[in-house]
């Protein structure tokens, strides 16, 4: 159990039965009235997201996660497939247990894959992903440092804005927390 003044973005808590990781929290002590924690709270079964305001007194069960380290292999209709990368055990995972951590998968990346009693809730991804953009409009030639931004869609379907010197082909570092460029890949 951890009290709700201790609550940190990132943990994972058991809340009306269900389990949700810590979005954002913001802790206030209004004039003469009792303190609170105002959080936003992701679910880790449908991935939306809800404000939630506990009582800084409240009392909450911390879930323990298992995170194991898998490498992605492919994908059918509508089932992830993954291999361990220490006893080469494959599974598979349901699109909604992938949410939108697909956009930024490709062949042999390794993530970590998060189970609650021994059932998969979730993906933990590397910070930076490398991703080969697959169309983009033409650059400029001598466009070698620009603050002129571009879209441009990679192999995996996510569109990430990029600056005009990157063109189809080429490979780029896409950030996972937000999806921005940056940086072009060697």
């Amino acid at each position: 159990m951890v009290q709700a003044t201790q609550l940190r973005p990132g943990m994972v808590i058991k809340h009306d039965g269900e389990l949700y990781s810590v979005f954002s929290l913001y802790h206030r002590t209004p004039g003469n009235k009792r303190g609170f924690v105002q959080t936003r709270l992701r679910s880790l079964r449908s991935g939306s997201i809800i404000d939630y305001r506990f009582r800084s007194e409240d009392m909450l069960e911390r879930a323990i996660l298992d995170e194991i380290e898998f490498e992605y292999l492919y994908a059918d209709a509508d089932t992830y497939y993954f291999m361990n990368t220490e006893t080469y055990e494959q599974i598979g995972l349901p699109a909604e247990v992938v949410g939108e951590a697909r956009d930024y998968m490709v062949a042999n990346v390794r993530l970590k894959i998060e189970f609650h009693e021994g059932k998969p809730i979730g993906i933990d991804l590397p910070q930076l992903v490398e991703l080969r953009v697959a169309e983009t409009e033409p650059g400029l030639r001598t466009a070698t440092a620009s603050a002129v931004m571009k879209p441009a869609k990679t192999e995996t379907g996510l569109v990430v804005q990029v600056p005009s010197f990157i063109h189809t082909g080429d490979r780029i570092r896409v950030d996972t927390s937000d999806g921005h460029y940056v940086q072009r890949a060697e």
